[in-house]
């Protein structure tokens, strides 16, 4: 693995999106953005606090549109992308998405009002070629709503990443039976956890608990670090230098938050651990 000068890993931002406002909002966008998160406008954050690497998560608010983010990982080997495709997409236009730097399909489904039956054919079928393609189902839910989707998604053997700390119900926390149920999953050894997004899932306490569960039950060989920049609907609310803050004040010991970078440089860039 290609270290920074000290001897750590090179920091990884496995959570951000970008966008122009030339790309059309979905018919069921649940924000408008205010203005645009360019490439380059991130790149610079990511410059200006000494992040080396980045993920892009597929934003739903624009559905399939995945050209924007392509582009960029194409042109910049320090990027990774997740996509949003239509369950029937042609393998073809999948092993095109890979070659341009897509290493998993986004399941964005919080808001919408209920998942799809990841049981059907249709959907066994699609999940059966993202495991073909060595992908991994990245998955954002209602921690209520999860128990189901994880059971099936592990069933087609692709590597399964949960969003934003699994999403607990706020007045249950850490016993909310689908964050139990993405522990469970963790232990099984094919799941990883972001602790990413933090201001959207409940308040410091809950935040505090769930960090620390985390860490003793999945450990930082399971865990992703995301800023979730630009942070739709919190714009000027958060900003990037806060983001990576709240990371180190979550996880404080150096030698851990490196551990998570280390995770981070293997799954998503093929690094030796």
């Amino acid at each position: 693995m290609t270290t920074e000068r000290n001897g750590a890993a090179p920091r990884v931002d496995t959570h951000a999106h970008i966008y122009h406002d030339g790309m059309p909002l979905a018919a069921d966008a649940w924000h408008r953005p205010e203005g645009e998160a360019r490439l380059d406008t991130y790149l610079a954050c990511l410059d200006r606090a000494g992040v080396a690497r980045a993920v892009l998560a597929a934003i739903s608010l624009f559905g399939p549109n995945n050209d924007y983010a392509l582009a960029a990982t194409a042109a910049h080997p320090r990027l990774r992308t997740t996509v949003i495709v239509d369950p029937d997409t042609d393998i073809g236009m999948l092993r095109g998405m890979a070659a341009a730097g897509a290493v998993g399909v986004r399941l964005q489904w919080r808001s919408t009002p209920a998942p799809p039956d990841l049981a059907s054919p249709r959907w066994r079928r699609f999940l059966g070629r993202v495991a073909d393609l060595g992908w991994h189902v990245q998955l954002h839910d209602n921690g209520r709503r999860l128990t189901p989707a994880i059971d099936a998604i592990e069933q087609c053997g692709a590597p399964l990443v949960i969003d934003h700390f699994g999403r607990p119900d706020a007045e249950k926390g850490v016993d909310c039976p689908g964050f139990q149920a993405v522990l469970r999953a963790v232990a099984r050894g094919n799941c990883w956890v972001k602790m990413s997004a933090d201001f959207r899932v409940g308040p410091d306490a809950m935040i505090r608990d769930l960090t620390r569960v985390l860490l003793d039950h999945a450990g930082p060989e399971r865990l992703l670090w995301g800023s979730d920049w630009p942070f739709a609907v919190y714009e000027g609310q958060v900003t990037y230098d806060q983001a990576t803050a709240r990371f180190d004040s979550l996880v404080p010991d150096a030698g851990i938050r490196d551990r998570i970078h280390r995770t981070a440089n293997q799954f998503y860039f093929g690094d030796d651990p």
